[in-house]
């Protein structure tokens, strides 16, 4: 349910005050804007970062997979060379295949040679004891080799595996078991290799590192680069904002410097494009005004003048009322014209369409022979289909016919016609008056610009009427011209684009 203020009869609502701004809100909110510039910084180094960072990450993990899978295929080499050699080696003392596990470890280790990070032992005892090792006597690089560890020993001597992982606090150890079967009453034995891949993973800690401190130095050379760039890139689009805060009603001739052809310079184009427009609407609104003013003023006063000085006589009363009458007409007549050429500053004051431009000049001879008595006579006529407005053409022409008329005297020749030439058409109207002084022709298309000599009398009209010819035609892309009758007088061309 609504309600509403009550009010008394006859009484209309107090306007309500336009909202405000407050410059403070307004600075505020200036304030906690963020510039287009850093907006593009700030996702383009969020991006680089993020890639970097993946970059540097899958590069971790694939050298550690690449650890992984070579500390694999070692732990599976040496344990496949101690089972060969169980198999088919021999004692070199005897000549015979090996009875001792003791022996066949003893032989086995001194054959072989270790890695840095690689530890070969020989485990010979029962599980569940503390077995005997047999150890190449080498440095290991690491906190605690696994030969000194007893715990971890018996861990995995016990261990049914035969690959594993053991976690200690002194670091990761890789290791592989082959179990040596019993000979006769022997004790069981055991080839244990294992492997420290702490430096391993740390040369590949060490290469993510690198990446990083190297990604972080991109990151800040991008930095610098991307805010100059992006500086250049947006410097046209500061210049619109610059250029619109700046602009006022009075002030439109302000541009924008257009470099290059990205969508950058074509918005700087289009924001030119647009001022275009303002400026030629505003100046045609301002041109409107002021000829409305120069015009109107005149008449408006003639009417005050008469209406303050008409007495009582019903004679004078009658004389005056048409005095003011026909100044209100011609004041009507005015106002008209002026907003018809306000109308031609916008897009839609024309609408071509296809026509017959022989039909069209036909009809324009048939409405034009009922503005005076004058010798009518329907010229050559082309033949040819045309994209024009026809409304638009026919009232220029029959304003260029109404000229004419004025310009004539009964019984004097008047010639409509059109014809074709190449990609253009003209539509004319020629009289036989007495033509137009060189002083004026330049001039007669101006608005409120009459001739000097009209027959020996000036027009009584407001100077509109080629004016709004002239903005016709250059609706359609065209022109309107002036030339000398043959004989005598003056022809009025319309010259247009046939397409």
């Amino acid at each position: 349910m609504t309600t509403t203020e009550a009010r008394e009869p006859g009484t209309t609502p107090a306007p309500k005050d336009p909202p405000t701004t407050d410059p403070a809100t307004t600075a505020d909110r200036e304030r906690r804007r963020i510039s287009a510039r850093v907006r593009i910084l700030l996702w383009l180094l969020l991006v680089m970062a993020v890639a970097l960072a993946s970059v540097a990450t899958t590069t971790r993990s694939i050298l550690l997979h690449d650890t992984d899978q070579r500390i694999n295929g070692l732990l599976a080499q040496e344990a496949g060379e101690f089972a060969n050699f169980e198999e088919q080696g021999f004692d070199p003392e005897t000549g015979l295949p090996f009875t001792d596990p003791e022996r066949l470890l003893k032989v086995f280790l001194q054959r072989q040679y270790a890695d840095l990070d690689e530890e070969l032992l020989g485990l010979v005892g029962n599980v569940g004891d503390r077995p005997t090792k047999f150890v190449q006597q080498r440095e290991i690089p690491v906190a605690l080799p696994l030969h000194e560890d007893g715990e971890a020993l018996r861990s995995i001597y016990a261990s049914p595996d035969s690959t594993g992982t053991l976690h200690r606090p002194e670091g990761e150890v890789r290791w592989a078991k082959v179990t040596v079967a019993r000979y006769g009453g022997e004790p069981a034995a055991a080839f244990v290799v294992a492997f420290h891949p702490g430096r391993e993973q740390e040369r590949a800690d060490e290469v993510f590192r690198v990446l990083l401190a190297i990604s972080g130095v991109a990151l800040l050379m991008t930095t610098g680069i991307a805010w100059v760039v992006a500086g250049r890139i947006l410097k046209p689009v500061r210049l619109v904002r610059t250029t619109a805060a700046q602009l006022t009603e009075q002030d439109l001739t302000r541009r924008i410097p257009v470099h290059g052809n990205d969508d950058v310079a074509a918005l700087a184009e289009t924001f030119n494009a647009m001022l275009d427009r303002l400026e030629r609407a505003f100046a045609a609104q301002r041109r409107f005004v002021d000829d409305a003013g120069h015009e109107l003023r005149t008449p408006i006063t003639i009417v005050r003048g008469h209406l303050e000085l008409m007495g009582d006589d019903p004679a004078e009363r009658e004389e005056t009322v048409r005095l003011v009458t026909d100044e209100l007409d011609r004041m009507s007549r005015i106002v008209e014209d002026l907003l018809l050429l306000a109308k031609t500053e916008r897009p839609d004051f024309v609408s071509p369409e296809p026509v017959q431009l022989a039909e069209l000049t036909a009809d324009v001879y048939v409405k034009a022979r009922t503005l005076g008595d004058r010798d009518w006579v329907l010229d050559q006529v082309a033949d040819r289909e045309v994209r024009l407005d026809p409304q638009r053409i026919t009232q220029a022409m029959v304003q260029l016919a109404q000229n004419a008329v004025q310009h004539t005297t009964a019984g004097q020749t008047i010639r409509i016609g059109s014809r074709a030439d190449g990609a253009r058409v003209e539509l004319y109207v020629a009289d036989s008056g007495p033509g137009v002084q060189a002083q004026d022709a330049e001039v007669i298309f101006e608005r409120f610009r009459r001739g000097t000599a009209r027959r020996g009398v000036r027009g009584t009209g407001a100077g509109l009427g080629l004016s709004i010819v002239k903005a016709i035609a250059e609706g359609h892309g065209g022109r309107v011209g002036l030339r000398t009758t043959e004989g005598g007088g003056a022809t009025f061309v319309l010259t247009l684009d046939s397409d």
